[in-house]
C-alpha cells in the first residue's frame, strides 16, 4: 500500500461524531463533503467514512491538507463496502510563546 502511515490507528469501539456515507453522492461532491465534515470536528472526534471503493486517493489528500492532523483506520476493506474511521488529532505549534528560548 503506497500510503502506509504511522497515523493509522486501532479503533476498537469508536463513537463517531458523524457518518459520511458518500455512496449516495455524485463522485464530484464526495471529497468536498468529507473535508467539510472533518473540518467541523473538534480534536479527538471522528467521522465514519462509508464508500464503495478504497478511498486511498482521499488519504493522500488528507496527508497534504492536514499533515499530522488526522488518524486513519480501515474498519472494513471491501470489496463492495469500505469503512474508514478518520479522527481529528490535536496539532501543536512548537513555536508558541514561552517555547524554546521564549520569555
Amino acid at each position: 500500500m503506497p500510503f502506509a502511515s504511522t497515523r493509522k490507528t486501532s479503533v476498537r469501539s469508536a463513537v463517531f461524531s458523524s457518518t459520511a456515507d458518500v455512496r449516495v453522492l455524485e463522485p464530484r461532491f464526495r471529497h468536498s463533503h468529507i473535508f467539510s465534515t472533518f473540518a467541523a470536528l473538534d480534536d479527538g472526534q471522528a467521522i465514519e467514512l462509508v464508500n464503495d471503493h478504497d478511498p486511498l486517493p482521499l488519504y493522500a489528500q488528507f496527508e497534504a491538507q492536514w499533515p499530522n492532523g488526522f488518524a486513519w483506520n480501515y474498519l472494513e476493506e471491501g470489496p463492495l463496502l469500505w469503512r474508514v474511521a478518520i479522527t481529528k488529532v490535536p496539532t501543536f505549534n512548537t513555536h508558541a510563546s514561552g517555547g524554546c528560548g521564549g520569555a
